[in-house]
């Protein structure tokens, strides 16, 4: 149960609409330390989930009255067990810790992230700047050719590529040979260690055809820690950035993007947002019917001085959660245009439980199960196939951000200034790599890097 203003202010901040991408199949270890070991009685634990979820649990009218948490192996095997898998594919469990430091991008490993191109090689998709791929002067676009002396052949599956990078933790090494953008090779030696991720990959001013366009790679909704109320001080620096600019026109590209915080979405909305839409509905979230309480709407309080009418989003299978939140909200008040391919599918969010359970809280196990679900201003709430592109356009890996080579970008842009694709990209057929896939649990779910 709620017990004070302070958990209602705690669980509104910590709002999470989270789901992530993995590219292509391809399978990698997962980091998160077992929270089964932490208390010396399971079934006090396993019992505490068990609550947690009849209590809190979005669709708690699917579970059943009553358990034997012996019949169980683990706190996961147990939560697996009272998911409804119809539409639940987020759940999890973590430490306290861990999930208080993925959200505000403080992570552990190499820092970067793998994509195959239509043809099935295997690019960087994306760096962050201070992991110790960044600072080795890792780029999007340079082909990976061997990991740890090995041909990516070697790890290729039935499903993909099965690759074996140890747990994200710092001290670990892995060795990739590349292929560069200009032809030469390239084997550097990557230790895993601690870094702050950056959530803004890319953003500059674009002028074409008389127009100043923004264009926004933004990889997550992160909050930034420390401050309150939650908010990015990275976003708030980019939106600065083009409103200095003084842009027409933005492209936002959230193809990686698989969501983030509650908070750091509304912060986005309210700077894009048009100003007759100030002070009007931004959406509603539903709890269930225990907490019908707690059912709230929520308005945009505009922010900043850009003036949009219109937006462009390049998504992927990748775009989820807050994605599709920020997609799904601003839609009733301004023109918002899809470029590249379906979004995932996560019309639901989640908050962490630990505050609201004191056997949960002493032990360190984290559950993060979906909680609620949230509705646009004209009511639509159930997507969970996600938002078709209205220009499909294909990814490719092996081009750096800003290329104009990039047919998301070149689409998006002639989308902008001509109402139409570009000839080039009509002739182009969309052949993504790029799928969902729910090989991981946890964080590593949620926050896929490596």
């Amino acid at each position: 149960m709620i017990q004070s203003n302070d958990n209602l202010i705690m669980l509104r901040a910590k709002s999470i609409l989270y789901t992530a991408f993995l590219t292509a199949s391809i399978f990698i270890s997962s980091c998160d330390k077992n929270i089964d070991e932490a208390p010396q009685d399971p079934n006090l634990v396993k019992n505490a989930i068990f609550e947690s979820m009849q209590e809190w649990y979005y669709w708690n009218d699917q579970l059943p009255t009553v358990i034997n948490t012996d019949s169980y192996g683990s706190n996961e095997e147990l939560l697996y067990n009272l998911m409804y898998l119809q539409y639940d594919r987020w759940s999890y469990l973590t430490t306290k810790e861990a999930f208080e430091k993925a959200f505000t991008g403080q992570n552990a490993g190499h820092g970067f992230g793998f994509g195959l191109n239509s043809a099935g090689e295997l690019f960087i998709s994306f760096v962050y700047e201070d992991s110790p791929a960044g600072q080795d002067g890792w780029q999007r676009g340079w082909q990976i050719l061997e990991i740890n002396g090995q041909p990516i052949s070697v790890y290729e599956t039935d499903g993909g590529y099965n690759f074996d990078l140890g747990e994200s933790t710092p001290g670990i090494s892995n060795s990739f040979t590349f292929k560069l953008p200009d032809g030469s090779t390239t084997t550097r030696t990557s230790i895993k260690d601690n870094y702050q991720a950056n959530s803004v990959l890319h953003k500059e001013v674009i002028d074409q055809g008389g127009e100043k366009i923004g264009y926004w790679v933004y990889n997550s909704f992160k909050a930034t820690a420390d401050v309150s109320p939650t908010k990015s001080v990275e976003v708030e620096e980019t939106l600065r950035y083009f409103e200095e600019a003084n842009i027409n026109e933005l492209i936002i590209d959230l193809r990686y993007n698989g969501g983030g915080s509650v908070d750091v979405a509304e912060q986005i909305m309210n700077a894009l947002v048009p100003a007759a839409a100030d002070g009007k509905l931004m959406y509603t979230n539903d709890f269930n019917p225990d907490k019908e309480s707690l059912n709230d709407a929520y308005n945009f309080e505009r922010t900043n001085n850009l003036t949009l009418d219109k937006l462009v989003v390049i998504t992927s299978r990748g775009s989820a959660s807050s994605s599709e939140l920020l997609i799904n909200c601003l839609k009733p008040y301004m023109e918002v245009t899809l470029v590249g391919e379906q979004t995932y599918g996560k019309p639901v969010g989640s908050f962490p439980l630990s505050s609201f359970n004191s056997v949960l809280d002493q032990n360190n196990v984290e559950l993060v199960p979906i909680t609620f679900a949230i509705a646009n201003a004209a009511g639509e709430a159930e997507y969970y196939d996600g938002f078709p592109a209205d220009i499909l356009a294909a990814d490719d890996p092996s081009i750096n951000w800003g290329n104009l080579e990039d047919e998301r970008l070149s689409a998006a842009l002639s989308y902008l200034l001509y109402g139409n694709l570009s000839p080039s990209s009509r002739t182009k057929t969309l052949k993504s790599n790029w799928q969902m896939i729910d090989g991981f649990t946890g964080l590593q779910k949620e926050f896929p890097v490596y």
